[in-house]
């Protein structure tokens, strides 16, 4: 498997297809593995941010979500096969978990919102064996929330429910702490940080149309859409910035043993 050092954050080399191969397999051998999704803005976070990186660094496989990187990796000579959104990755996770009658449990959102978006997944993917949902806003001492009593009630219930995928949406940072505070105690074969992906689901944030994500605008539609975002979207351009003026090992391969 090949892998790129972007900015000091790991990032596998892996189509979609490619990826999806080896949920299915861990998921048929019954072993847990983590996913974490970074884009543009996470790079850029992380580079601020070293418990970011060190927790972002920790997954047994991190996608390129965003199309950045992609350009960032083709600048600098070590192109990335393809981009591999994490909605789009969740979605297919739900599509092998409709075929294969698997076990799919949810966490994070504002509360409603887990619960809507396994309402319309269940409409779309009738097989799909929903074990549970549970919104991201119970406390916990790794979420800057005192407290545990209500993280090891939720943990309860994920465990109950041996999940084969489990998806965990807190956003940026706080679900990667999540999900490394918690990955020894997890009963769940495929775990993946993908952020606002139960809102997509539940239909409260709109997708761009086709013709902005195959032209890699993904971004553009989002930020005319959410005006607001344009602090988070300024990052892109800066990021761009700092790897055609940057050096060589701003993005490098990363050499197996």
């Amino acid at each position: 498997m090949d892998k790129l050092s972007i900015m000091g954050v790991r990032i596998d080399n892996m189509s979609m297809n490619e990826t999806m191969d080896v949920i299915k397999d861990k998921i048929k051998n019954k072993e847990r593995y983590i996913i974490y999704t970074p884009n543009t803005e996470i790079v850029m976070m992380c580079h601020k941010d070293e418990e970011f990186m060190e927790l972002i660094n920790k997954s047994d496989i991190n996608v390129p979500d965003g199309i950045g990187l992609i350009y960032a990796s083709k600048i600098k000579k070590h192109p990335l096969k393809e981009k591999v959104a994490g909605y789009d990755l969740s979605v297919n996770m739900l599509k092998l978990a409709n075929e294969n009658n698997l076990k799919l449990f949810v966490v994070g959102g504002k509360p409603g919102i887990a619960d809507e978006a396994m309402e319309n997944v269940h409409k779309e993917y009738p097989n799909i064996n929903i074990a549970g949902s549970q919104h991201g806003y119970f406390k916990g001492t790794h979420l800057g929330k005192n407290g545990d009593d209500e993280e090891l009630i939720v943990l309860d219930k994920i465990n109950k429910a041996e999940p084969d995928i489990l998806f965990v949406g807190f956003g940026a940072k706080k679900q990667e702490q999540w999900i490394e505070y918690n990955r020894d105690k997890i009963n769940a074969k495929i775990i993946i940080g993908n952020g606002g992906t139960l809102d997509g689901l539940a239909g409260k944030v709109k997708r761009a149309p086709d013709i902005f994500i195959k032209l890699g605008l993904e971004w553009l539609y989002r930020l005319i859409k959410e005006p607001k975002r344009i602090k988070r979207q300024i990052l892109l351009p800066i990021f761009m910035i700092k790897v055609i003026f940057g050096g060589k090992d701003i993005i490098k391969e990363i050499k197996e043993g």
